[in-house]
């Protein structure tokens, strides 16, 4: 085995993070890291790990996409009745975590995920390529299957049996926004001293800013 590991190291040196730069807002500071991110053409800048847990404190983290965000939340897309969806269903809260490696950044996100409205779900649901919509039509997402075979078997015949006719959304499938409670801007600096800015929603609504530690 590789004794390497440990030996791999980047210095981060690109930008620095402080309070006097930010907005009070944590959306609108997004928003701004965000445009950040689309500008200097970050790979799958969309990209977030979702951390969850079940009623019984295990937790389970895999990769999500964004499709929108707004002062009310983050929303991402899936099945219901996935292993992601069954934990959300016995515990709501939520971590989101975008990594920027272009730019040395990460955004850290807590909140509690809820299920939007079907129609927002319908429209999202309708705007994928149809391919897309037969996946999610076909998949029963994180239940043992038997082989690959019986996916692609399963996509070919839903695929007939569908084609030239408007696809339904199944009703385990669609969209959730994660209302954030904290949210935490991560910006990489030379001798692991990295600046973090952490935002906490207060009971009056408004957002209290406060550095962290590295």
């Amino acid at each position: 085995m590789s004794n390497n590991v440990s030996h791999i190291r980047k210095e981060y040196s690109l930008q620095s993070l402080s309070e006097k730069e930010v907005d009070i807002n944590p959306i609108l500071q997004f928003e701004n890291w965000w445009q950040d991110a689309i500008r200097s053409e970050v790979d799958e800048a969309n990209a977030m790990t979702l951390a969850t847990a079940s009623s019984n404190g295990l937790p389970s983290a895999r990769i999500v996409l964004l499709k929108g965000f707004s002062e009310k939340g983050f929303v991402f897309f899936g099945n219901y009745e996935s292993y992601k969806g069954q934990q959300l269903a016995e515990n709501p809260r939520a971590s989101l975590l975008f990594f920027w490696k272009e730019l040395q950044r990460q955004v850290r996100i807590v909140g509690i995920a809820k299920k939007i409205c079907d129609e927002e779900s319908d429209a999202y649901f309708h705007s994928r390529p149809l391919a897309s919509q037969l996946g999610a039509c076909v998949s029963p997402q994180s239940r043992v299957i038997e082989n690959r075979k019986w996916l692609d078997d399963q996509f070919e015949e839903v695929s007939k049996k569908m084609s030239g006719s408007a696809i339904a959304r199944p009703n385990y499938w669609g969209g959730y926004l994660v209302q954030p409670i904290v949210i935490e801007f991560w910006q990489g600096r030379i001798n692991r001293l990295h600046d973090r800015l952490q935002y906490t929603l207060q009971e009056n609504g408004s957002w209290k800013i406060e550095r962290l530690a590295p």
